[in-house]
């Protein structure tokens, strides 16, 4: 807990004497939250704990009326609007809470903090706000990921590199490894990307590649961008279930024409998929396509901080984009999927082999 506090606190977000540091987490993550207090003190930044009790979301969505779903708390606005620094941590004890909430429901709350949304990104683009994401292993995670407790701690360890004797220089590594095909990319316009059921161009010329890596998400791993709004055609099958508010949705293929995606079909799950595209005009459009550079992960957990980094796979995120890249895209949805390419898949840029069957050939 020591070392990934530090980690968090003096690498990730880089706590600065005087800055207002909120701690968002789930009471089950009290180990990991205490230590981040401790280390926050340490920097001499302001410490602001706002724990999160599991189920309070369930009784929102299912009890509350639609004034009281799109009001925006007070607590929301500060962490979203205010606070300099702002490190959450992912801590459920029941992932499957909000699974027979009605959709629609789901929509209104979300979409009444569009606005709040936008601004959290545009915060965090400027760099006027600091924030970084990470998952205490509780329980539940461990059961939706097929492990025990005890192996599933070790993985969530070993993505964080917190199994390692120097963990910083473990993401100083990660950093140089990403910034190497981040300088490969830079400059080419046209993506192919080739894979069973896939076929997809995109065009990312002018936008910004930004290697993650350790600073917004913990674990990290991967190179990301906002492609072009209209410049997305084809078709392409992700890989793993899509996991959110509590549903699985399965088999998820997506076809493209000018950006816009304009047939989606899935084996399990189809209406809430199609509802999600409802959501606003911008949910129809890509606002992020990124490569997976994490080769500690290896193995699909069924939790998106993880699954969307592993070595070798490409995610992509209908919805919002993140302005840093040069995205325009603007949505109350930001949803990522996953391509796997480590079973004969491969990316092209202008014409050039950048990974094939999950390995960066560069």
């Amino acid at each position: 807990m020591e070392k990934w506090a530090q980690t968090l606190v003096n690498f990730s977000v880089d706590v600065q004497p005087g800055e207002t540091v909120a701690i968002n987490g789930g009471v089950a993550g009290e180990p990991l939250i205490r230590a981040c207090y401790r280390e926050i003190i340490k920097a001499g930044g302001h410490p602001v704990v706002i724990p999160g009790l599991s189920g309070l979301n369930s009784i929102m969505l299912g009890e509350g009326s639609d004034d009281q779903l799109s009001y925006i708390t007070p607590i929301e606005q500060f962490i979203r609007c205010e606070v300099d620094v702002l490190i959450a941590i992912m801590a459920e004890t029941n992932t499957k809470s909000l699974a027979n909430v009605d959709p629609r429901r789901q929509q209104l709350f979300q979409s009444a903090r569009t606005d709040i949304f936008e601004t959290y990104m545009k915060r965090s683009a400027s760099g006027e706000m600091k924030w970084c994401l990470t998952l205490y292993p509780t329980d539940a995670y461990a059961q939706d990921a097929g492990m025990s407790t005890e192996e599933y701690q070790d993985f969530v360890f070993k993505a964080c590199k917190l199994d390692q004797d120097d963990t910083v220089a473990a993401w100083q590594a990660q950093t140089a490894e990403g910034q190497r095909i981040a300088d490969w990319i830079e400059g080419r316009k046209s993506v192919h990307l080739s894979g069973p059921g896939t076929d997809l161009t995109l065009d990312v010329g002018g936008r910004t590649w930004i290697n993650s890596a350790g600073d917004k998400n913990f674990p990290d791993g991967e190179v990301f961008t906002g492609p072009v709004e209209d410049s997305v055609n084809g078709h392409v099958t992700f890989s793993y279930p899509v996991v959110t508010g509590g549903r699985e949705i399965e088999g998820i293929q997506l076809d493209f024409e000018a950006g816009k995606v304009v047939k989606a079909t899935a084996t399990r799950g189809q209406e809430y998929l199609e509802s999600v595209l409802e959501t606003d005009p911008g949910a129809r459009y890509l606002g992020e396509f990124a490569i997976g550079t994490n080769f500690s992960i290896d193995r699909f957990s069924r939790n998106i901080l993880f699954d969307e980094k592993i070595g070798g796979t490409v995610h992509m995120a209908i919805g919002a984009g993140y302005p840093e890249t040069g995205s325009s895209n603007k949505s109350a949805v930001h949803w990522d999927m996953i391509c796997d390419l480590r079973q004969g898949g491969e990316i092209t840029m202008d014409g050039d082999l950048l990974l094939k069957d999950g390995k960066f050939v560069v």
